[in-house]
């Protein structure tokens, strides 16, 4: 049987374990650190960035370096918090479709994308789930994730999607 994952999706930084022997063994990801920074960018030469290397150059490319994307989660774009956080954050925010929050990123060359939250939250849990199958030396199908206390119903869907 395979090992499930724990992991602390944080809105700044993320961690994960598993339980070895009947005790919690937090992992550290690809590059040894035991927490992984909540961060997805798209770098000037267009390549997707996840973690530590999104973090490395978010003060040369802010606009296409997304962080605090767990603020975003489940909610409306209508929503007072999201009003107060787009004065804020460097990145694009519009209203999807179904009343929720887009966020832009640009590729090198002018090619933009709109990602719903959760979609940049899945790219977070992408990058810990491989970091967990290399450091362990095999697959992960089931894991845990963290969700405040405080979220709603929606948020905590949302989370569930990603």
């Amino acid at each position: 049987m395979s090992k499930i994952l724990g992991i602390d999706l944080g809105t700044t930084n993320s961690a994960m374990a598993v339980i070895e022997g009947g005790e919690p063994r937090v992992l550290e990801n690809k590059e040894g650190n035991r927490t992984t920074p909540s961060m997805v960018a798209i770098s000037k030469a267009g390549e997707r960035l996840v973690g530590l290397l999104a973090k490395r150059q978010a003060v040369t490319n802010p606009a296409n370096t997304l962080f605090s994307i767990k603020r975003l989660v489940g909610r409306k774009f209508t929503d007072p918090e999201i009003k107060r956080d787009r004065e804020w954050l460097p990145y694009e925010l519009k209203e999807s479709a179904n009343g929720g929050v887009e966020i832009k990123m640009s590729a090198q060359g002018g090619g933009e994308k709109w990602y719903r939250p959760e979609e940049i939250s899945a790219m977070v849990l992408q990058k810990m789930k491989a970091d967990a199958e290399e450091k362990l030396g095999e697959k992960i199908e089931e894991a845990v994730i963290t969700v405040p206390a405080y979220f709603d119903d929606a948020q905590r869907k949302a989370t569930q999607a990603a």
